[in-house]
């Protein structure tokens, strides 16, 4: 269980995945658990930017594809609840019947931004708290695990982030996601203030507002949870640009090969050997 490995002293590390492809990958790569960001659903699925434009049922509709694929726990971006406390019942309602092993609630108004994009605004602390105890009564399992983020550095600042995330671990949630955090002395005040209370997660996004560091350097510091959840999104968006140019420029991928997959290669990937294997037996 998610919750039994974050007991352990060692920090997790979640790479992002955005469909049961990306997701395979990483599971096969070894990593423990994966994490599927708000962000990565807009880019994936509608081409857009993480501005509050996709739904819960979208977001469930990822999850479950990737749950009915893979094995590893998954972290899945709830972003506001999608609405009030009523709202964010029936989202975590949907995640968890996805197969969510945790579900990350944050704290901007709706419709929310990236955390690493200017202009965010916070609710009053009140209505989080009162979201978050909504989520914890509608989750029908206490393995479902409930992670709180608050976007309250870039707006109010980090004493006022710091107070927030330590009223939401009153609240009763299972971990803890203070976002932005934009010096090293800022995250070491976090993990000082809350890695004691709760498992503590820290987000690297590769050009954002949070100093990138390893998975090792943040575990010494104190946080159990580390995600690179763009990071795919990225790699495999400049892979591509770099993939469409020489095919718009040769009319053939034959300067690409040496970076592809072939037509057996991608199929052992993906597991067709052992699928048609499995639709014999039942040939009779």
């Amino acid at each position: 269980m998610l919750q039994q490995r974050l007991a352990q002293p060692r920090a997790l590390l979640a790479p992002g995945v955005y469909d049961p492809l990306t997701a395979l990958l990483a599971e096969q790569a070894g990593f423990e658990a994966l994490y599927l960001s708000g962000g990565a659903v807009a880019y994936s699925l509608l081409g857009r930017s993480d501005v509050g434009l996709t739904t819960a049922t979208e977001t469930a509709d990822v999850l479950a594809r990737i749950t009915d694929r893979i094995q590893r726990p998954v972290i899945v971006d709830g972003d506001t609840g999608y609405g009030n406390a009523i709202n964010t019942q029936r989202t975590v309602r949907l995640l968890e019947r996805a197969g969510a092993a945790m579900i990350q609630l944050e704290d901007q108004t709706f419709p929310k931004r990236c955390g690493h994009l200017a202009g965010k605004a916070v609710v009053p602390v009140q209505e989080m708290c009162g979201k978050l105890r909504a989520a914890l009564d509608a989750r029908r399992s206490a393995g479902t695990l409930i992670l709180a983020r608050t976007d309250a550095a870039g707006v109010e600042g980090l004493e006022a982030a710091l107070d927030r995330a330590e009223a939401y671990a009153d609240c009763g949630v299972d971990a803890l996601f203070v976002e932005a955090l934009r010096t090293p002395e800022d995250m070491d005040a976090a993990c000082a203030r809350l890695a004691h209370r709760l498992p503590l997660l820290a987000n690297m996004v590769e050009g954002g507002q949070t100093p990138i560091h390893g998975a090792e350097e943040l575990g010494r510091r104190g946080f159990r949870i580390v995600i690179f959840p763009g990071g795919t999104a990225r790699f495999v968006v400049r892979q591509l640009q770099d993939y469409y140019a020489s095919l718009r420029e040769h009319g053939s991928t034959a300067p690409m090969r040496g970076r592809m997959l072939d037509f057996d290669g991608l199929n052992e990937v993906i597991g067709t050997p052992a699928l048609l294997a499995a639709a014999k037996a039942y040939e009779g």
